[in-house]
């Protein structure tokens, strides 16, 4: 009952983010960002759990790969495009998942890591950028898998690679403060 209660109190607090905070305070704060990633969070309460979940059905894997050389030579609406690409497709599996799973702990889990990938695609969408409008895209051929430890250890990849990457790369843009 307890754990319950802990996990219900975790996912609250991973709740959409107020829809007034701005995308460009995410971008000029790191502390922020590091606040938002909960990774290290879900894989503790993941092994209270049961350890490493395995699903019935694989997750498509966020593209993580970062190629600095060709990272720096896009466009920033081509890293957003690239970023949001692979948030949308890991986010899709998590829901299928998600709806496949039975209800408790992993599915506590599950709606938590939703949420929060949704929060990063909001602020993403709502980054003020100059340049032609670019359709996201992935850079790689997804690979899938059904372990939710492999599913977190990706996304965690991807936020603290490419969009962290990205999110430097649009710091010169912050006033200072």
């Amino acid at each position: 009952m307890a754990l319950s209660r802990l996990l219900l109190l975790c996912m609250v607090a991973s709740e959409v983010w107020d829809a007034e905070t701005k995308s460009t305070d995410f971008v000029c704060n790191r502390a922020s960002r590091r606040t938002m990633n909960i990774v290290a969070e879900l894989e503790d309460a993941l092994r209270v759990c049961n350890g490493g979940m395995t699903f019935s059905t694989p997750i498509q894997l966020p593209c993580t790969e970062l190629h600095i050389a060709s990272w720096e030579n896009k466009s920033h609406q081509e890293k957003r495009g690239d970023i949001a690409a692979s948030l949308r497709l890991l986010i899709e599996g998590v829901k299928v998942v998600r709806a496949l799973s039975h209800p408790g702990c992993v599915a506590l889990l599950l709606q938590r890591l939703e949420n929060n990938i949704n929060n990063y695609l909001l602020i993403l969408t709502h980054l003020q950028l100059s340049g032609p409008v670019v359709s996201p895209s992935l850079s790689c051929v997804p690979r899938s898998s059904q372990s939710l430890s492999t599913v977190l250890m990706r996304y965690n990849q991807l936020i603290s690679g490419k969009l962290e990457q990205f999110m430097v790369n649009l710091e010169g843009r912050c006033t200072n403060q």
